[in-house]
């Protein structure tokens, strides 16, 4: 099948060069690094209007199954150590039939899209914490200036519009991230500048800083004191169990009166285990079914000697932990290898797909479309690509836009 990719010619240098300059300095992107590689690509993807109209159907699709089976999953906690959940967020989530669901507002989902020689394939959910705003919004945007290209979409500008709507001028806004972070502070950062342009007033913190009051949220900081109107959580589900008890960070999971976005149920269908769970399930998943490779539990196939299966981290984001035998570091299969070995219930095999690259002045590279569904509508594409088939910390950054 011949691609629906295609390349825009590379930059040249002095473009490359403002193109950084600005990525930092005007969309507040702090990590154009990755030890000493630059992350950014110097040049975009384009896809036709047929192309982004079918990807985002398809992605609104998967995001209807993706809520619907989240929705029975919080009431089956018989399934939740199958999906690798920890046992204290388990009980958290057990408490929701005596606390009940914890308000939401702003739902966000990002499907990763990989073209193969089958179609088009996704590998996973992004349905915790997202990122890729900055990227998919400022980034595309400059590249767009440089290509003649157009934005797929600004899913930076419906995230704010969403918290807006939700919320009043005099009412203040949690940005709940891991402020040690300087990769996570900068999203918030960007998110904060797009409430403000919206007459909306932000309070970055952490979750230590949240102190729940009869199931509401309140800031504890310096620079605000008071209750919180909603929470944008990037700070994911899985570490909230590490913070202080005091901080009732089980309010994340059930009974908070306050909306978030997301709610740590998200989990659920984050975890790569989720497949495992579904002939369980009353909740029909006919697209993930036809999009996701076949999962299986590592005790159930032979993933060491087959090259046909890879294994991934339940919980694993970045493309952290994937393990790829050609495509990894030896001493890192190694790792992989004994980890999953040890601790199956807390990993999975996927049966690989065969991605196709595209090439760029002679380079294959290997390109995953990250689709936002922003409350069940298509949103935007953040874009990564990488010289081996495998997208991870290394791969760059790169715009996907709408050839016109």
């Amino acid at each position: 099948m011949s691609s629906p990719l295609a390349t825009s010619q590379r930059f040249t240098r002095a473009e490359f060069v403002e193109f950084k300059r600005r990525t930092i300095f005007e969309c507040g992107k702090w990590d154009p690094q990755y030890e000493d590689g630059c992350v950014l690509a110097d040049f975009a993807l384009g896809i036709s209007r047929e192309t982004w109209s079918e990807l985002g159907e398809l992605a609104e699709r998967l995001a209807r199954e993706a809520l619907a089976a989240e929705e029975e999953l919080v009431g089956r906690p018989e399934l939740h150590a199958r999906l690798g959940l920890p046992r204290a967020i388990r009980r958290a989530l057990a408490d929701t039939r005596k606390l009940g669901r914890s308000a939401e507002v702003a739902r966000v989902l990002r499907f990763d899209f990989h073209w193969t020689s089958e179609g088009w394939r996704i590998s996973e959910v992004n349905n915790d914490v997202p990122g890729g705003y900055i990227e998919a919004t400022g980034l595309a945007r400059l590249a767009a200036e440089l290509t003649g290209f157009e934005l797929a979409g600004d899913p930076t500008a419906v995230l704010a519009d969403a918290l807006a709507r939700a919320t009043g001028p005099r009412d203040v806004l949690g940005l709940v991230h891991a402020s040690a972070y300087v990769d996570d502070r900068q999203v918030m950062l960007h998110l904060e500048r797009a409430l403000a342009a919206r007459d909306r007033r932000a309070c970055l913190c952490d979750p230590t800083q949240i102190e729940w009051l009869e199931g509401r949220a309140h800031a504890r900081t310096e620079w605000h004191s008071g209750p919180l109107a909603a929470l944008a959580r990037f700070y994911p589900a899985e570490w909230l169990e590490h913070t202080p008890g005091r901080t009732r960070w089980q309010h994340f999971f059930r009974g908070s009166l306050t909306p978030l976005s997301n709610p740590g149920s998200a989990l659920l269908v984050q975890s790569k285990r989720f497949p495992l769970a579904w002939d369980e399930l009353a909740t029909p998943v006919p697209t993930w079914r036809a999009l996701l490779p076949e999962t299986r539990s590592p005790r159930a196939v032979d993933w060491r000697r087959d090259e046909r299966w890879l294994v991934k981290p339940a919980l694993g984001r970045v493309g952290d932990g994937v393990g790829i035998r050609e495509a990894v570091a030896p001493r890192e299969w190694r790792s992989i290898e004994r980890s999953a070995r040890w601790f199956p219930g807390h990993w999975v095999a996927q049966r690989r797909f065969q991605a196709q690259p595209v090439d760029i002045a002679g380079e294959s590279y290997f390109p995953c479309l990250g689709v936002y569904v922003i409350d069940g509508r298509r949103a935007g594409i953040y874009g990564r690509i990488a010289r081996r088939p495998l997208i991870d910390a290394r791969a760059l950054d790169v715009a996907v836009l709408v050839q016109p």
